[in-house]
């Protein structure tokens, strides 16, 4: 049976995902005009590269037994695969490649995807309270994901957006 504390883990996902875009919409929004696509996307890349932490839904001690597979196996995956393609994003960005948007592309529809099915999973399946120590990474890290995925879409489409 389901208690109101069940839902934390979505009250925390949705208001820190509100605090990372109002961050974003007062601190970079407003100035992504300014700074070009090599200089947007190494932090986002670089950030995003770290995404192979979400293979601590797999171990032992991140998570408490129970852990439904069906959302585990599918989340770090998906992210251990963000985290590649970011991470080779991030080399062909930096040297200028040609290749640099594609793979940016590429990456930011895999990880958005993949964030996006992580949280319908873990609704469908249970899994917030299998958490564990492994809370954070729905309660804080992946609404940074979310909106750093957002900031990607606009310099991708060449939307160089002010605040308004």
């Amino acid at each position: 049976m389901q208690t109101p504390f069940d839902r934390i883990l979505t009250v925390n996902l949705v208001a820190s995902t509100l605090v990372f875009y109002t961050a974003a919409r007062v601190y970079v929004l407003p100035k992504i005009g300014g700074w070009g696509f090599r200089s947007v996307m190494p932090p986002i890349l670089l950030l995003h590269s770290f995404r192979h932490l979400g293979l601590m839904f797999l171990t032992r001690g991140a998570t408490y037994p129970g852990m439904p597979a069906q959302f585990a196996y599918p989340a770090a995956l998906g992210d251990l695969f963000a985290a590649v393609l970011a991470f080779a994003s991030l080399v062909a960005v930096v040297r200028d490649h040609r290749a640099g948007r594609i793979l940016v592309w590429a990456f930011n529809l895999e990880g958005t995807l993949d964030l996006l099915t992580a949280i319908v999973l873990a609704t469908v399946y249970g899994a917030p309270v299998y958490m564990g120590p492994a809370y954070w990474i729905p309660a804080f890290w992946v609404p940074a994901l979310l909106v750093t995925h957002y900031i990607t879409f606009l310099v991708l489409r060449g939307d160089r957006m002010s605040a308004a």
